[in-house]
């Protein structure tokens, strides 16, 4: 993989990096569990390091799009990644190389294979040389919710429900409480001076609790 930018000592974690589920056990699933931690650190550090008047809500929001399913699945594509996996014909025959969820666990794989194979110095070149920058991916925090449902619904469950829970304040100026669960479970809750930035805030807290679980 010439476009990645990185020469391998041990081919066979590339291999096994690019091996799909549908080929048995020695597939890339754990390499991507893995990965997914690596990348996690490398743009924590990132962002603590470019950002430092950002506080950890605007921290938490910016990382969880750089590293969101979007942007691996795009990455991937650019380095061709869909192309050398190794599946078998019917995942191949549904359109297996080019699904978002499919690439963005092979990128997250990839790039922990560097990591086991070169460290994380060498980890952290391929983000630096392939991730855009931080400000290259800023949206509003509005989009809390998108970014908490593509986070959720990576496995194929369930996607995340909101619900109202009260109002305070005078009419001219309420402030609603909302919370977000999933299977049932609450996640967190929010406020916001309407019921859709209230849910916006219950999607932000449950993000901080989802990256901080996994960092």
């Amino acid at each position: 993989m010439e476009a990645l930018g990185y020469t391998f000592h041990d081919e066979s974690l590339l291999k096994r990096a690019l091996t799909h589920p549908s080929m048995g056990r020695e597939d890339n699933q754990r390499l991507e569990f893995l990965g997914d931690a690596v990348l996690q650190l490398i743009m924590s550090e990132t962002l603590y390091r470019t950002h430092p008047v950002d506080r950890e809500g605007s921290l938490t929001h910016l990382r969880a799009l750089l590293v969101c399913e979007a942007e691996l699945s795009q990455i991937a594509r650019s380095l061709g990644i869909g192309g050398a996996l190794i599946m078998d014909k019917g995942e191949e025959l549904t359109g297996g190389r080019e699904k978002p969820s499919v690439l963005c666990d092979a990128m997250e794989a990839v790039l922990a294979a560097v990591y086991l194979d070169g460290g994380m110095d060498a980890a952290r070149r391929i983000v630096e040389k392939n991730w855009p920058r931080p400000e290259e991916v800023r949206r509003p925090m509005q989009d809390s919710k998108g970014a908490l449902q593509e986070k959720l619904q990576r496995d194929g469950g369930e996607a995340p429900t909101y619900e109202i829970l009260g109002q305070t304040g005078p009419d001219h100026e309420p402030l609603f409480e909302a919370a977000v669960y999933r299977y049932g479970k609450e996640l967190a809750r929010g406020t916001g001076r309407t019921k859709k930035l209230a849910e916006q805030a219950a999607a932000l807290k449950a993000l901080e609790g989802a990256q901080s679980a996994q960092v």
